[in-house]
């Protein structure tokens, strides 16, 4: 009996995880982890049976004990308690946590010889070097769950990574992908969280619109893989059916196809190195008809021009990079900034940075990355009271 753990598991990621875990027999779900769904989160675990649910909020703990009542499984709240369950032993962990708080629970997973599937890029692009020490040293295995990075992961192998020319990810250029940048200027929150391809959570479905989620997966792509910034490339395709491409040095190109549906690559992660039939739909070329692409507008989408600076930079800047940008996506919901004062914030604070030795240091230590995740948090957060500009 395969045991797994899901960390995230009310999340879109999550719950795509739970449809195709509830379809299996052979799987004892050991830790679902959620955060103030607790509705939900009862409901997962008393469905999957698992041996303990945990709310990262220790304000919940008493309505997910009292939603629980009667069935046996353990309740635990708090930071401490996602942790703790991440210790426990279970042979594959969905990493589904949204942002930086995703990192410390993946870690100690990987520190059982776990295998890792990660949907939560925060992982790498603040610890990259962390995390990818971390599963070699204990035996453990990280397999990307990011629709775009399993395209990848699945494109290379059987092929030798010395023979990538380029690595291309693609983007639906999300809701505002014709708008004018005097457009973006006034985009609502409302218009930023509906999505024209993807289901997802607020906070990932605004990092599309505003193309910091396509950010984060260049520099992830940089971390997971270890090409030079100058091969990894990304192209805007609304239609989502190409996940990424590789190109290879004989001028051959792999591309990774499939309907806009995270199953395919959370399924792949379940069953890795095997393939199952999985409930997604399949593709139809004729009916489709053609395909799509075009160039990113990094003047419209600053987040990508931020992304290729912090690849360059290395150290702890993808640390600096995504504790601004979470700063940043927290003020706009809040309506204190405009849609495009987030790229502002991002930009301001690593600017800020500069200066510190620390932001470029080689990244050795899961201290100094909390370090510098604290740092730009506290110097974004003091540039967000101030006119960005």
């Amino acid at each position: 009996m395969r045991r797994v753990s899901v960390f995230g598991a009310t999340g879109s990621i999550g719950e795509n995880t739970f449809d195709l875990l509830s379809r299996r027999a052979d799987i004892q779900v050991v830790a679902l982890t959620g955060g103030r769904n607790i509705a939900r989160l009862a409901h997962q675990a008393r469905a999957l049976r698992a041996e303990i649910a945990v709310t990262a909020h220790d304000d919940c703990y008493d309505a997910l004990r009292d939603a629980l009542a009667g069935s046996g499984i353990q309740v635990a709240a708090g930071t401490q308690a996602l942790i703790d369950a991440a210790d426990r032993p279970a042979d594959w962990v969905m990493s589904a946590i949204v942002g930086a708080a995703g990192l410390v629970p993946g870690l100690r997973a990987l520190s059982r010889g776990a295998t890792l599937a990660l949907a939560n890029k925060e992982s790498l692009v603040t610890a990259g070097p962390l995390m990818l020490a971390c599963a070699a040293r204990h035996g453990g295995r990280i397999l990307p769950v990011d629709s775009e990075h399993s395209a990848v992961f699945q494109a290379l192998a059987g092929e030798d990574i010395a023979a990538v020319e380029r690595i291309i990810i693609t983007a639906s250029g999300g809701p505002f992908r014709s708008w004018t940048k005097a457009q973006l200027e006034a985009a609502t929150l409302a218009q930023a969280q509906v999505h024209p391809s993807w289901t997802m959570g607020q906070r990932i479905t605004i990092d599309s619109a505003s193309m910091f989620n396509k950010a984060l997966e260049l520099i992830e792509t940089r971390e997971f893989f270890g090409l030079d910034p100058a091969q990894i490339e990304t192209v805007v395709h609304p239609q989502s059916i190409v996940h990424a491409l590789v190109g290879f040095r004989d001028g051959a190109m792999m591309a990774h196809m499939g309907m806009p549906d995270m199953r395919h690559a959370i399924g792949y992660a379940l069953n890795w190195p095997a393939r199952a039939d999985l409930p997604v739909a399949r593709l139809d070329l004729a009916a489709l008809g053609q395909l799509h692409f075009e160039a990113p507008d990094v003047e419209r989408f600053p987040a990508l021009r931020i992304a290729r600076h912090v690849m360059e930079l290395r150290g702890h800047a993808g640390t600096a990079f995504n504790a601004a940008k979470e700063v940043a996506l927290d003020e706009f919901i809040a309506g204190r900034i405009g849609f495009m004062d987030m790229a502002r914030l991002v930009d301001r604070t690593l600017d800020r940075l500069m200066s510190d030795s620390a932001l470029t240091a080689p990244v050795q230590a899961l201290e100094t990355v909390q370090a510098m995740d604290q740092m730009a948090r506290r110097v974004a957060c003091d540039l967000a009271v101030r006119p960005v500009t």
